[in-house]
């Protein structure tokens, strides 16, 4: 079977996190830290910003264009799904993969998420231990198995 093989050693990128919750964000950078995992992970708190983060308006005129985004879809200020639907309308902006990551095991969430060209959509786990380990399969896969545009 041809193709790339999977890379040894994984380059670092840069990850978005917009996440309201300090408690996820928290668990987020736990996970990323136990795993070994070397990505430079932002995070913003709201749409709005994350939207600023990602066009390098104010403050975040110096921000690195991440690699990836994991996006949830509860937010103040703008929601996730108005963020994707401004991403992904976002001619600069489309290419770069979106993970929704969020609490919402809704059937019309997942649908309308797809339908807005997120990349893929994993329910949050409760428990911690679990938590880590999606995390760290989101980030083995993004960082290991695919190529990122750009790259």
């Amino acid at each position: 079977m041809k193709g790339q093989p999977m890379r040894a050693t994984p380059e670092v990128i840069d990850v978005l996190l917009v996440e309201d919750d300090p408690g996820d964000v928290l668990m987020t950078r736990e996970a990323f830290e136990d795993n070994k995992v070397t990505n430079r992970l932002a995070v913003v708190s709201d749409g709005v910003s994350a939207l600023e983060y990602l066009r390098k308006e104010g403050q975040y005129a110096q921000a690195p264009t991440p690699d990836l985004i994991l996006l949830d879809l509860n937010l103040p200020r703008m929601d996730g799904r108005e963020v994707l639907q401004a991403l992904k309308g976002d001619e600069q902006l489309r290419r770069i993969p979106v993970v929704v990551l969020t609490t919402s095991e809704a059937e019309e969430d997942v649908l309308r998420s797809y339908s807005l060209h997120a990349n893929a959509y994993v329910t949050k786990p409760v428990d911690f231990d679990r938590f880590i380990d999606v995390v760290r399969q989101i980030d083995e896969f993004f960082v290991s198995v695919v190529r990122l545009p750009g790259r």
